[in-house]
């Protein structure tokens, strides 16, 4: 390994995995008990944190695996990637105080103060410089994981921008075109980081399988246009309610969730072909990802329900988008990230292949967890899209207490998870360490 900054950037990512799942939980407290840290860490500043945890784990977890990888052809700037990373702890940690300070004045998934932005572009265009000069020099014939790592960057840096047009007086003046751009900004910048873990997935199974004619089949090549299709234009069915063209929305419906049936269907034919004696061996990234074709499936269901627009314009704005958001960010991108980082550790060390009886368990708490999480997301938001929709006059506050049973299941799952997460983190955040002082 040329470089243990991609090791540093895995351990960055873990951290913000286990502080979001903590930020969460409490968040999840407030819900039954109101005045739990209320003048520490009111609500309106735990989502923030939060949101901006979970997010950096993905974009953290993504990029040191990517990098890894990378080092293992002929890298071209060790200088840069120790720039990068230093660029993002200290970005990281000046996130973290602006929150905890009050100073959050940008926007939604990106409420922190918006100059924070001018590192994180800056950062992404080091990754861009590296990657690319890597790839040039020591690859003629690119596998689909390297093309969707590099479309997912050059989108990434785009869309990140645009997420920011607010801030010109032209869009933030015209609420519709605000909105539109917003929420196309949005989507587009989560269809950049799924270009990423994706990739990493397609990565991976091509490793453990040993073959590499899958990272350039057809079907491969398919999922990656289709997945480009869908990060330029699946972002509009967040924009339903706005007075947009009857076309876009139809597209939107179209291509909103189609990438999701063609990576089931790659990981689907890897798990069948996998040959026995490779089950042996990457175990623990083995089951992480036949967890992730899982979720592939059970979230699958429940998106294309919400992107009829029938039905979102029932569930835009409640629990139920929150139940999608959290089925993908934690049941598809966090176990694909998870077996790339135990794939990593197996690779650096085989003694670390194994799966033990612990990390068993925690796969099933984990599912199990997430189901009962999931659904009590679903309760809350169908009872809440009913007090809107249907209300009898009954207050907000009224609407809240009618479901303190089920803010009890969301704490309840939300602890399993916390405790299902912290069980297969943790092991291999050790043996990072480990790896990191010999």
């Amino acid at each position: 390994m040329n470089s243990k900054y991609p090791l540093y950037f895995i351990i960055l990512a873990l951290g913000s995995l286990l502080l979001g799942v903590i930020f969460g939980l409490v968040a999840s407290l407030q819900y039954i008990y109101p005045e739990f840290l209320k003048n520490a860490l009111p609500f309106i500043k735990l989502r923030p944190l939060h949101v901006t945890s979970g997010i950096s784990w993905i974009i953290l977890g993504a990029i040191g695996s990517i990098y890894f990888y990378l080092n293992n052809l002929k890298f071209y700037s060790v200088k840069l990637l120790k720039t990068h990373f230093t660029l993002y702890l200290l970005t990281g940690i000046s996130l973290y105080f602006s929150y905890v300070l009050g100073n959050m004045d940008g926007r939604e998934y990106l409420a922190f103060t918006p100059f924070l932005i001018i590192p994180i572009l800056f950062g992404w265009l080091l990754f861009g410089i590296n990657l690319f000069k890597t790839l040039w020099s020591s690859i003629s014939n690119w596998p689909v994981y390297y093309w969707m790592w590099g479309t997912g960057i050059v989108f990434m840096i785009y869309h990140l921008s645009e997420a920011h047009f607010w801030l010109i007086e032209e869009f933030r003046m015209n609420f519709t075109k605000d909105m539109a751009v917003q929420w196309k900004s949005y989507g587009s910048f989560t269809g950049s980081w799924n270009m990423l873990v994706y990739g990493i997935s397609i990565y991976v199974m091509t490793k453990i399988k040993g073959d590499e004619q899958m990272g350039r089949s057809n079907k491969a090549f398919f999922f990656y246009f289709l997945g480009l299709t869908n990060l330029m234009f699946g972002w509009a069915h967040h924009t339903y309610f706005l007075p947009t063209q009857p076309w876009i929305r139809y597209v939107a419906y179209i291509v909103s969730m189609s990438e999701w049936i063609v990576l089931a269907s790659i990981i689907y034919d890897w798990r069948r072909g996998l040959p026995i004696p490779n089950f042996q061996k990457h175990s623990m990234a083995i089951k992480l990802m036949k967890t992730a074709d899982f979720w592939i499936f059970a979230n699958l269901v429940l998106a294309l329900l919400i992107s009829i627009p029938a039905i979102n314009y029932y569930t835009h704005g409640t629990h139920i988008t929150v139940a999608h958001s959290m089925g993908t960010t934690i049941g598809i991108n966090t176990t694909i990230l998870f077996s790339s980082i135990y794939y990593i550790v197996g690779t650096l060390n085989k003694k670390y292949q194994e799966t033990t009886v612990l990390q068993k368990v925690s796969i099933k708490l984990f599912n199990g967890a997430l189901i009962v999480f999931v659904v009590s997301l679903l309760a809350a938001g169908i009872k809440r899209s009913h007090w809107i929709h249907f209300s009898d006059n009954s207050s907000f506050s009224e609407m809240q207490d009618a479901q303190y049973v089920v803010y009890i299941l969301l704490t309840v799952s939300g602890l399993g998870l916390l405790m299902a997460i912290y069980f297969i983190a943790i092991p291999v955040l050790k043996r990072m360490m480990q790896l990191i002082r010999h």
